[in-house]
């Protein structure tokens, strides 16, 4: 049976610092104690929310009234081939690091992102040209509403840019317990991102999953975008907005609008779509790079951070997120859209 502890503070586990109190706080260890916590929110008719590594999430400095469960189920076991079954609380970066200690290659770019396994699949997380459905053929689901286990197949979680069936279209329904991942023993890693492919041009040997890693960490780490208590750009969600899609007829008005901006990153899709940088959306949008309002600011060196400085409350964040999406619809009439949940707003 899982310990109920209530006004527990929360700013502390999440990478961005800011929030106050959950009213009730659980650490679940098994899918049994998750059962039984679901049970006590049901009976106690407390809203649920799940805490993984903390690093999506802006917290109201109201806090949360219901019941936050710290996702902890560990285990990572092998199954036939590549095929590896992760629990939803192992923490992604060392999960990473063992795949790519035995020579497991698909996901060595995402290397040095904070965070647990059970996030992965609702995001869809990526970077460095790499993302999670690329590689996970299974995802074990406890439904909140019927508190039955579900095996979702990759079509089923209807995957897409930074989303999938989890987030949109039944949002908080189910909870992550086990991600299943059909990784490549002994091939070699993907080098298709540009910064990447500059990074190892003119070597002698093609990099090898260890040097992939090193250098998606290298990199990651010079934007500040690895947790890293000595570095305040650091105290963020990292990238706080997902990078914008434009459709066609959407493209030709921006394309327009942004006549005289110089070279415009853009990203074709496989749909005809285009996706286009929001980091450079937002600079271009007058608002550069260590942009400062009061306690919370623009990282300096990565303008898609929203960074809380000493003194930040989740007020200033959500304030500061406002005003950069207003100076991007001004200027360019394009929508942003934050990665971070908000609990408590």
């Amino acid at each position: 049976m899982p310990r109920f502890e209530t006004n527990v503070e929360l700013a502390t586990r999440t990478t961005l610092g800011v929030g106050g109190k959950a009213a009730h706080y659980t650490r679940v260890e098994s899918e049994a104690e998750l059962l039984a916590a679901l049970e006590w929110a049901s009976a106690q008719r407390a809203e649920v929310r799940v805490l993984g590594g903390g690093s999506n999430i802006v917290i109201a400095d109201a806090g949360f009234a219901g019941l936050v469960i710290d996702m902890q189920l560990r285990g990572i076991s092998q199954g036939h081939g590549g095929t590896v079954h992760a629990a939803a609380g192992e923490p992604w970066d060392d999960f990473v690091a063992v795949m790519v200690t035995r020579e497991f290659q698909g996901l060595e770019c995402l290397s040095g992102i904070p965070g647990r396994v059970g996030a992965t699949p609702i995001q869809n997380v990526g970077a460095y040209g790499q993302d999670v459905s690329e590689t996970i053929t299974e995802v074990v689901a406890t439904d909140r509403v019927t508190r039955a286990q579900r095996t979702f197949r990759a079509e089923e979680c209807q995957f897409a840019y930074r989303d999938s069936f989890f987030k949109s279209v039944e949002p908080g329904r189910f909870i992550v317990t086990q991600v299943t991942f059909q990784l490549r023993p002994g091939a070699a890693p993907a080098v298709r991102y540009a910064e990447l492919e500059r990074a190892f041009s003119g070597a002698p040997t093609p990099p090898s999953l260890a040097e992939v890693r090193d250098t998606v960490i290298r990199l990651r780490r010079s934007k500040s975008m690895v947790v890293d208590p000595t570095d305040p750009n650091s105290r963020s969600c990292g990238s706080f907005f997902v990078n914008p899609v434009l459709s066609p007829d959407a493209l030709r008005a921006f394309t327009e609008r942004a006549k005289g901006e110089g070279d415009i990153p853009q990203f074709p899709q496989a749909d005809g779509t285009t996706k286009l940088s929001a980091g450079w959306l937002i600079e271009h949008a007058g608002m550069p790079r260590g942009t400062r309002d009061g306690a919370v600011g623009l990282s300096t060196k990565h303008a898609l951070a929203l960074v809380a400085h000493e003194g930040a409350l989740a007020a200033d964040i959500a304030r500061l997120a406002e005003r950069v999406r207003a100076a991007v619809r001004y200027r360019f009439d394009v929508q942003l859209d934050p990665e971070p949940v908000f609990w408590g707003f």
